[in-house]
Protein backbone atom coordinates (compact mmCIF):
# COMPACT_ATOMS: atom_id res chain seq x y z
CA UNK A 1 0.00 0.00 0.00
CA UNK A 2 1.40 3.35 -0.92
CA UNK A 3 -0.30 6.45 0.70
CA UNK A 4 0.68 10.40 -0.45
CA UNK A 5 0.91 12.79 2.21
CA UNK A 6 1.21 15.55 0.74
CA UNK A 7 2.35 19.07 3.35
CA UNK A 8 0.82 21.80 2.99
CA UNK A 9 3.56 24.56 2.69
CA UNK A 10 7.13 24.67 0.81
CA UNK A 11 9.41 24.24 3.94
CA UNK A 12 10.96 20.66 3.17
CA UNK A 13 12.05 20.19 6.83
CA UNK A 14 8.76 20.42 8.10
CA UNK A 15 7.30 17.74 5.31
CA UNK A 16 10.36 15.33 6.60
CA UNK A 17 8.87 15.88 10.71
CA UNK A 18 5.63 14.98 8.93
CA UNK A 19 7.23 12.01 6.99
CA UNK A 20 8.60 10.53 9.81
CA UNK A 21 5.72 10.65 12.02
CA UNK A 22 3.73 9.02 9.59
CA UNK A 23 6.06 6.19 9.50
CA UNK A 24 6.10 5.26 12.91
CA UNK A 25 2.28 4.53 13.18
CA UNK A 26 2.49 2.99 9.33
CA UNK A 27 1.48 -0.81 9.05
CA UNK A 28 4.19 -2.80 7.90
CA UNK A 29 3.75 -2.74 4.31
CA UNK A 30 2.63 0.56 3.68
CA UNK A 31 4.81 3.06 2.33
CA UNK A 32 5.11 6.53 3.41
CA UNK A 33 5.70 8.75 0.15
CA UNK A 34 6.02 12.37 0.95
CA UNK A 35 5.64 15.45 -1.34
CA UNK A 36 6.42 19.26 -1.21
CA UNK A 37 4.15 21.48 -2.79
CA UNK A 38 6.28 22.65 -5.92
CA UNK A 39 5.52 26.20 -4.98
CA UNK A 40 3.02 28.12 -2.58
CA UNK A 41 4.17 29.74 0.72
CA UNK A 42 7.04 28.57 2.98
CA UNK A 43 4.22 28.45 5.94
CA UNK A 44 0.62 28.13 5.85
CA UNK A 45 -1.02 31.12 8.39
CA UNK A 46 -4.27 32.15 7.10
CA UNK A 47 -6.93 32.34 4.01
CA UNK A 48 -5.16 33.44 1.35
CA UNK A 49 -2.17 31.12 2.08
CA UNK A 50 -4.33 28.24 2.22
CA UNK A 51 -6.38 28.56 -0.70
CA UNK A 52 -3.45 28.86 -2.53
CA UNK A 53 -2.09 25.98 -0.99
CA UNK A 54 -4.92 23.83 -1.60
CA UNK A 55 -4.10 24.57 -5.45
CA UNK A 56 -0.20 24.04 -4.92
CA UNK A 57 -1.18 20.08 -3.32
CA UNK A 58 -4.09 19.40 -6.23
CA UNK A 59 -1.21 20.05 -8.65
CA UNK A 60 1.54 18.01 -6.70
CA UNK A 61 -0.93 15.18 -6.40
CA UNK A 62 -1.24 15.30 -10.19
CA UNK A 63 2.36 15.57 -10.93
CA UNK A 64 3.17 12.31 -9.17
CA UNK A 65 4.15 9.93 -11.21
CA UNK A 66 3.22 6.55 -10.19
CA UNK A 67 0.65 4.86 -8.55
CA UNK A 68 -0.61 5.26 -5.06
CA UNK A 69 -3.46 3.88 -3.01
CA UNK A 70 -4.64 6.95 -0.74
CA UNK A 71 -3.70 10.56 -0.35
CA UNK A 72 -3.36 12.44 3.42
CA UNK A 73 -3.82 15.85 3.13
CA UNK A 74 -1.26 17.45 5.78
CA UNK A 75 -2.28 20.86 6.83
CA UNK A 76 -4.81 21.04 9.58
CA UNK A 77 -8.36 23.67 8.91
CA UNK A 78 -6.92 24.05 5.44
CA UNK A 79 -8.92 23.94 2.44
CA UNK A 80 -8.51 22.11 -0.63
CA UNK A 81 -9.50 18.50 0.52
CA UNK A 82 -12.79 18.56 -1.36
CA UNK A 83 -10.75 19.25 -4.64
CA UNK A 84 -8.61 16.47 -4.22
CA UNK A 85 -11.70 14.23 -3.63
CA UNK A 86 -12.79 15.33 -7.17
CA UNK A 87 -9.96 14.33 -8.81
CA UNK A 88 -8.73 11.26 -6.90
CA UNK A 89 -10.43 8.01 -6.89
CA UNK A 90 -8.49 6.82 -4.07
CA UNK A 91 -9.10 7.58 -0.54
CA UNK A 92 -8.51 11.53 0.56
CA UNK A 93 -8.13 11.94 4.65
CA UNK A 94 -7.77 15.67 5.81
CA UNK A 95 -5.76 15.72 9.30
CA UNK A 96 -8.17 18.24 10.98
CA UNK A 97 -11.05 15.65 10.44
CA UNK A 98 -9.14 12.77 11.22
CA UNK A 99 -7.72 14.49 14.87
CA UNK A 100 -11.36 15.54 15.48
CA UNK A 101 -13.11 11.99 14.63
CA UNK A 102 -10.46 10.13 16.60
CA UNK A 103 -11.27 12.33 19.23
CA UNK A 104 -14.82 11.68 19.83
CA UNK A 105 -13.95 8.18 19.88
CA UNK A 106 -12.07 9.05 23.38
CA UNK A 107 -13.84 11.67 24.85
CA UNK A 108 -16.65 13.37 25.33
CA UNK A 109 -15.40 17.25 24.07
CA UNK A 110 -12.22 18.22 22.55
CA UNK A 111 -10.27 21.50 21.75
CA UNK A 112 -7.68 22.23 19.63
CA UNK A 113 -4.07 23.81 19.80
CA UNK A 114 -2.93 25.84 16.77
CA UNK A 115 -0.24 28.15 16.45
CA UNK A 116 -1.21 31.95 15.28
CA UNK A 117 -4.52 33.18 16.50
CA UNK A 118 -5.67 34.24 12.93
CA UNK A 119 -5.75 30.34 12.10
CA UNK A 120 -8.00 30.16 14.82
CA UNK A 121 -11.54 31.04 12.64
CA UNK A 122 -10.29 29.15 9.89
CA UNK A 123 -10.06 26.00 12.19
CA UNK A 124 -13.82 26.46 13.60
CA UNK A 125 -14.86 26.73 9.97
CA UNK A 126 -13.39 24.04 8.91
CA UNK A 127 -14.73 21.80 11.93
CA UNK A 128 -17.86 23.54 11.12
CA UNK A 129 -18.61 22.16 7.34
CA UNK A 130 -16.69 18.78 8.62
CA UNK A 131 -19.79 18.68 10.64
CA UNK A 132 -17.65 17.79 13.95
CA UNK A 133 -17.66 21.34 15.94
CA UNK A 134 -21.07 20.82 17.94
CA UNK A 135 -18.06 18.63 20.47
CA UNK A 136 -15.55 21.08 20.15
CA UNK A 137 -14.74 22.57 23.06
CA UNK A 138 -12.25 25.39 21.98
CA UNK A 139 -9.52 26.14 19.49
CA UNK A 140 -6.76 27.86 21.40
CA UNK A 141 -4.28 29.69 20.09
CA UNK A 142 -0.48 28.77 21.15
CA UNK A 143 0.38 32.25 19.67
CA UNK A 144 3.80 30.54 17.84
CA UNK A 145 4.25 30.58 13.84
CA UNK A 146 4.59 27.37 12.31
CA UNK A 147 8.07 27.97 11.79
CA UNK A 148 8.59 28.67 15.68
CA UNK A 149 7.18 25.45 16.01
CA UNK A 150 10.08 24.10 13.67
CA UNK A 151 12.99 25.83 14.97
CA UNK A 152 12.78 25.86 18.69
CA UNK A 153 10.64 22.46 19.77
CA UNK A 154 11.29 22.69 23.52
CA UNK A 155 9.53 26.15 23.71
CA UNK A 156 6.77 24.99 21.54
CA UNK A 157 5.84 22.34 23.36
CA UNK A 158 5.95 24.17 26.27
CA UNK A 159 3.85 27.25 24.55
CA UNK A 160 1.33 24.22 23.50
CA UNK A 161 0.84 22.30 26.66
CA UNK A 162 0.50 25.37 28.94
CA UNK A 163 -2.82 25.76 26.54
CA UNK A 164 -3.87 22.35 26.44
CA UNK A 165 -3.92 22.39 30.15
CA UNK A 166 -6.23 25.53 30.13
CA UNK A 167 -8.44 24.26 27.65
CA UNK A 168 -8.78 20.70 30.15
CA UNK A 169 -9.54 23.60 33.37
CA UNK A 170 -11.46 26.33 31.80
CA UNK A 171 -13.08 24.67 28.29
CA UNK A 172 -14.12 21.06 29.86
CA UNK A 173 -11.84 19.48 27.35
CA UNK A 174 -11.48 15.67 27.77
CA UNK A 175 -8.97 15.21 24.29
CA UNK A 176 -6.46 17.63 22.81
CA UNK A 177 -6.10 18.01 19.13
CA UNK A 178 -2.77 19.56 17.67
CA UNK A 179 -3.76 21.89 15.24
CA UNK A 180 -0.81 21.81 13.19
CA UNK A 181 1.18 19.54 11.13
CA UNK A 182 4.04 20.95 12.15
CA UNK A 183 3.14 19.87 15.89
CA UNK A 184 3.82 16.26 14.87
CA UNK A 185 5.74 14.32 17.02
CA UNK A 186 4.27 16.91 19.86
CA UNK A 187 1.76 14.61 21.59
CA UNK A 188 3.58 12.70 24.02
CA UNK A 189 4.62 15.66 25.45
CA UNK A 190 1.53 17.61 25.51
CA UNK A 191 -0.34 14.15 27.23
CA UNK A 192 2.41 13.94 29.48
CA UNK A 193 1.86 17.50 30.71
CA UNK A 194 -2.05 17.20 31.03
CA UNK A 195 -3.54 13.90 31.83
CA UNK A 196 -5.47 14.15 29.10
CA UNK A 197 -5.41 11.81 25.50
CA UNK A 198 -3.12 14.08 22.51
CA UNK A 199 -3.69 13.47 19.03
CA UNK A 200 -2.00 14.55 16.23
CA UNK A 201 -3.73 14.71 13.21
CA UNK A 202 -0.68 13.01 11.07
CA UNK A 203 -0.27 9.51 12.91
CA UNK A 204 -4.09 10.11 13.33
CA UNK A 205 -4.98 10.01 9.32
CA UNK A 206 -2.62 7.23 8.55
CA UNK A 207 -4.79 4.25 10.32
CA UNK A 208 -7.43 5.96 8.78
CA UNK A 209 -6.33 5.96 5.64
CA UNK A 210 -5.06 2.73 5.67
CA UNK A 211 -8.06 1.04 6.92
CA UNK A 212 -10.43 2.65 4.06
CA UNK A 213 -7.91 1.36 1.65
CA UNK A 214 -8.54 -1.73 3.31
CA UNK A 215 -12.01 -1.94 3.48
CA UNK A 216 -12.17 -1.43 -0.25
CA UNK A 217 -13.85 2.13 0.58
CA UNK A 218 -13.27 5.52 -1.70
CA UNK A 219 -14.91 8.86 -2.12
CA UNK A 220 -18.62 8.84 -3.63
CA UNK A 221 -18.60 9.80 -6.75
CA UNK A 222 -22.23 10.25 -6.89
CA UNK A 223 -22.98 14.09 -6.31
CA UNK A 224 -20.91 16.16 -4.30
CA UNK A 225 -17.17 14.87 -4.55
CA UNK A 226 -18.26 13.55 -8.77
CA UNK A 227 -15.45 13.82 -10.93
CA UNK A 228 -14.95 17.48 -12.67
CA UNK A 229 -16.57 18.14 -16.24
CA UNK A 230 -14.29 17.03 -19.15
CA UNK A 231 -13.32 20.86 -20.14
CA UNK A 232 -10.25 22.83 -20.92
CA UNK A 233 -8.76 24.53 -17.94
CA UNK A 234 -6.20 27.53 -18.91
CA UNK A 235 -3.02 26.82 -17.60
CA UNK A 236 -3.51 23.56 -15.61
CA UNK A 237 -1.60 21.46 -14.66
CA UNK A 238 0.20 24.55 -13.19
CA UNK A 239 3.55 23.50 -13.93
CA UNK A 240 4.11 23.51 -17.97
CA UNK A 241 4.60 20.22 -19.25
CA UNK A 242 3.17 18.48 -16.62
CA UNK A 243 0.91 15.27 -17.13
CA UNK A 244 -1.88 14.61 -14.53
CA UNK A 245 -1.43 11.17 -13.61
CA UNK A 246 -4.21 7.82 -13.03
CA UNK A 247 -3.58 6.75 -9.33
CA UNK A 248 -3.82 2.97 -9.53
CA UNK A 249 -3.55 0.40 -6.58
CA UNK A 250 -0.13 -1.30 -5.65
CA UNK A 251 -1.40 -3.62 -3.07
CA UNK A 252 -2.83 -6.12 -4.59
CA UNK A 253 -3.92 -7.95 -1.45
CA UNK A 254 -6.17 -5.04 -0.03
CA UNK A 255 -9.89 -4.89 -1.55
CA UNK A 256 -9.35 -1.58 -2.57
CA UNK A 257 -10.97 -0.97 -6.24
CA UNK A 258 -8.52 0.00 -8.80
CA UNK A 259 -8.31 2.48 -11.02
CA UNK A 260 -9.17 1.23 -14.42
CA UNK A 261 -9.30 2.22 -18.35
CA UNK A 262 -13.71 2.52 -17.56
CA UNK A 263 -13.10 4.37 -14.38
CA UNK A 264 -10.75 7.63 -15.93
CA UNK A 265 -9.68 10.06 -12.57
CA UNK A 266 -10.55 13.68 -12.61
CA UNK A 267 -7.21 14.51 -12.97
CA UNK A 268 -7.30 13.11 -16.58
CA UNK A 269 -10.98 13.89 -16.90
CA UNK A 270 -9.86 17.52 -17.46
CA UNK A 271 -8.31 18.40 -20.63
CA UNK A 272 -5.33 20.63 -19.91
CA UNK A 273 -5.35 23.84 -22.41
CA UNK A 274 -1.76 24.71 -23.15
CA UNK A 275 0.71 25.17 -20.54
CA UNK A 276 1.80 29.20 -20.47
CA UNK A 277 4.99 30.47 -22.02
CA UNK A 278 5.76 31.39 -18.55
CA UNK A 279 9.09 29.72 -16.88
CA UNK A 280 7.93 27.97 -13.96
CA UNK A 281 7.28 29.27 -10.50
CA UNK A 282 10.64 29.65 -8.70
CA UNK A 283 11.03 27.76 -5.07
CA UNK A 284 11.34 30.06 -2.69
CA UNK A 285 10.79 33.32 -4.78
CA UNK A 286 9.38 35.71 -2.82
CA UNK A 287 6.07 37.27 -3.12
CA UNK A 288 5.08 40.97 -3.13
CA UNK A 289 1.98 41.90 -1.68
CA UNK A 290 0.63 45.39 -2.24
Amino acid sequence: MRILLVNVNTTDSVTEVIAGQARSVAAPGTEIVPLTPFFGPESVEGNFESYLSAVAVMDRVISFDGPYDAVIQAGFGEHGREGLQELCDVPVVDITEAAAHLACLVGRRYSVVTSLDRTVPQIQDRLMLAGLDGRCASVRSSGLGVLDIERDRAAATAAIAAQAGAAVREDGAEVVCLGCAGMAGLDEAVRAATDVPVIDGVTAAVPLAESLVRLGLTTSKIRTYARPRPKAVTGWPIRPGAVPTTPTSTAPETTATTATAESTTAASAVTAATAPSAPPPRRGAALDLP
